[in-house]
């Protein structure tokens, strides 16, 4: 195959894969048969695409030759016996679905998987990983790196969640207006972690992941159309906010550039305009939740045209609501960062220090990170290269590590 060919196959593979398995587990009904359909659509196009060329519809090419596949494979596996009449019904019923390739019934199928797989009678640790898995195509390590627990732990929550869909045949729809609310704080979890994979990715040798990220917008703008909900509105200001950044988040190198060192003219501001809007329309519906708080301290820092205008008083005082909302160490720790920028370096490394003492966090590379930028700026610089080396042996992005051993340098 030619390099060329290839990486654009690669390229359709990651972002339109999650589409073509989509619509293969509406078609088919069953998740483990459209994964395999998917990957041998993929196979397939590896050889026809090489010889014909890329069609204009990659997905329709996809989901159609999936299709086929299935079919060939229940056929296969078919005893010639009593149960030959009912495999030929299951094969009537999926050659007689629709096979609409219209934009927004794929966009459907792929709200409805996402359901699918965030069912109540789904354990709600194994709903976000099935639904990253599924949908979004990660790999099992970059969700356990996510979630920070060992790789064998995720794989294992992953098949259980699949044997749930399957045993109490969970179905394939989008939920009605009654049953939509108590579905919907799994979904917003689903579309902001596949944000976060792609704003910064948890291995590799990238920063960003652009495809994620604007999946997951897009995820959520069909949400939001769907529904008239004020985290909905928060989740997607959210998003539109720290994408707005994007172009100003790395250097020319393809490495980090820290928030207070960015160019503040790359920044988007057609986004932050739609972003602060969204904010807004959600506080006035005063339903306050974890992501319209979140997306309140975003649009602080989108105002701030230099860091020193930065209002930290009121991103703490953000922070303090948020705490409240869902107190993890991970916003702990964000909280810990603004009050040291607020109201004292030696305060925050306290908290910090508090934090870590706890446990939960020792296995994130930020928190040690956060840690030595602390004692950086208090001249602790021995105490500050130790805490950058802890987070040099937690980093498995590229970018992440290189800054960190640039201000391993830095100090020595």
């Amino acid at each position: 195959m030619s390099s060329g060919t290839n990486t654009q196959i690669d390229q359709i593979y990651r972002e339109e894969s999650g589409k073509v398995l989509a619509t293969l587990v509406r078609i088919l009904g069953d998740l483990d048969l459209a994964e395999e359909a998917t990957q041998e659509a993929f196979v397939a196009a590896v050889t026809s695409w090489e010889r014909n060329g890329i069609p204009q519809n990659p997905v329709a090419w996809l989901i159609s030759t999936g299709r086929f596949k299935a079919i060939d494979a229940i056929r296969k596996r078919a005893r010639r016996d009593e149960l030959e009449p009912e495999v030929q019904r299951r094969i009537d019923d999926i050659q007689s679905a629709n096979l609409s390739f219209a934009k927004r019934d794929i966009e459907d199928d792929q709200l409805r998987l996402i359901f699918t797989c965030c069912h109540p009678a789904i354990d709600r640790k194994v709903q976000v990983p099935l639904t990253l898995r599924e949908v979004c195509g990660l790999t099992t390590e970059e969700i356990a790196s996510a979630f920070l627990v060992p790789t064998a732990t995720m794989a294992q929550r992953i098949v259980r969640g699949k044997a749930k869909i399957l045993a109490a045949k969970i179905p394939f729809v989008i939920p009605n207006a009654e049953a939509l609310p108590e579905r919907l704080d799994a979904v917003l979890s689903v579309i902001y972690l596949v944000f976060n994979e792609g704003y910064s990715t948890s291995t590799g040798d990238s920063a960003l992941r652009a495809e994620l990220s604007q999946e997951a917008i897009r995820l959520a703008r069909i949400l939001a159309g769907l529904i008239s909900n004020s985290e909905v509105k928060g989740l997607l200001a959210l998003m539109l906010l720290h994408e707005s950044r994007r172009l100003a988040r790395t250097d020319a190198q393809g490495d980090i550039v820290l928030l207070e060192d960015q160019d503040r003219q790359l920044w988007d501001q057609a986004l932050i305009g739609e972003g602060r809007r969204l904010v807004s329309e959600g506080l006035e519906m005063r339903e306050i939740g974890f992501y319209s708080v979140q997306a309140a301290i975003a649009a602080v820092h989108a105002e701030a045209q230099t860091p020193e205008e930065t209002d930290w008083a009121q991103i703490v005082a953000l922070y303090n609501v948020l705490v409240q909302i869902q107190p993890t160490s991970v916003i702990r720790l964000n909280r810990a960062i603004a009050i040291a920028m607020s109201d004292g370096i030696t305060i925050g490394l306290d908290l910090v220090d508090r934090l870590l003492r706890e446990g939960g966090l020792e296995n994130y590379h930020l928190a040690y990170s956060a840690r030595g930028e602390l004692l950086r700026r208090l001249g602790r610089v021995s105490e500050a290269r130790e805490a950058f080396q802890h987070a040099l042996t937690l980093a498995k992005q590229a970018p992440e590590r290189r800054l960190l051993e640039r201000r391993i340098a830095s100090l020595t």
